[in-house]
């Protein structure tokens, strides 16, 4: 059976495809990776707030075309002990202890900011004085390119990540059976005011600023090609119509349970969507269901 490619789930880079081939592989031997995503809004003359999406490029090897939240895997270096001096806001315990862990759980809060400023260009830090940071593209883009680390940039120009204005909201995981997995938590951050936000034109090709109901009837007609999380997590912002009342619900839920889909099939084993835990037929789909052992992997 050839592999669907009906639900490209991530929001997260993994860069452009050079090579395809076919392999077989034990679904639930995928490995989940650690990713962060972050929905940056900001309020609207006249009421209501915007939210900053990106398009990627046609040519990426995981959500091809789909418009996305900034995110990425959570990477080493956002876990180093040497960062936590620089995050205003939130320390390692804290955010652990929010996410459920036992340790690690600032990293996600890092790789939230470090890929809002790789892949948007908006930087949530400021100086040390409070001022607003004076950071260029060449900063931007060698953080991009792993040749300055988010310790680096902080150290250089006297940064703290400003965690005070981001919240953790939501958490979604791959469903087993897709090629690549990960373990996902959503964030939601004020955008600074002086800055605008913009697409890199290398893996993502079009950006946005956008009403949540706007973006969601742009979806509905086609004009928007999106993800489950994404849609899940517009319909949650839409109920607000400041930043601070978005990032004041937010930061209300003390408990944020991982939502974890599962790939559907037809009669002839071809997936044909995905259920949720409040569908009806969740419970009856399992992971030992003989379409899944059928699977071609695409590479």
């Amino acid at each position: 059976m050839t592999r669907s490619t009906f639900f490209l789930f991530s929001e997260i880079d993994m860069g452009l495809s050079s090579a395809v081939m076919t392999s077989k592989l034990d679904p639930r031997d995928v490995p989940i990776k650690a990713a962060a995503t972050v929905m940056a809004v900001r309020n609207v003359d006249g009421g209501g707030v915007e939210v900053f999406m990106l398009q990627r490029t046609g040519r990426a090897a995981f959500g091809a075309g789909m418009y996305v939240f900034p995110g990425g895997r959570v990477d080493d270096v956002d876990g180093a002990t040497e960062l936590e001096p620089y995050c205003s806001g939130m320390t390692d315990a804290e955010a652990s202890a929010q996410m459920g862990l036992k340790a690690g759980g600032l990293a996600f809060w890092v790789a939230a900011v470090r890929e809002c400023f790789e892949e948007a260009g908006i930087l949530i830090a400021l100086r040390r004085d409070g001022s607003a940071p004076a950071v260029d593209d060449e900063a931007r883009h060698a953080v991009h390119d792993g040749t300055l680390s988010m310790l680096e940039l902080c150290q250089q120009n006297d940064l703290l990540l400003d965690l005070t204005s981001t919240e953790y909201v939501d958490h979604w995981v791959t469903p087993a059976g897709e090629q690549r997995r990960f373990d996902t938590r959503f964030f939601v951050t004020r955008a600074p005011q002086d800055q605008d936000g913009v697409h890199d034109d290398k893996e993502t090709v079009d950006s946005l600023w956008v009403r949540p109901t706007v973006a969601l009837e742009m979806a509905e007609a086609g004009e928007l090609q999106v993800m489950p999380p994404t849609v899940a997590n517009l319909k949650w912002l839409a109920q607000y119509t400041t930043a601070d009342g978005a990032l004041a619900a937010a930061a209300a839920r003390t408990q944020v349970a991982p939502i974890l889909p599962k790939l559907r099939f037809d009669a002839e084993g071809a997936i044909t969507g995905i259920s949720l835990p409040t569908d009806d037929d969740y419970d009856l789909i399992a992971l030992d269901d003989p379409h899944y052992a059928s699977l071609d992997w695409v590479e």
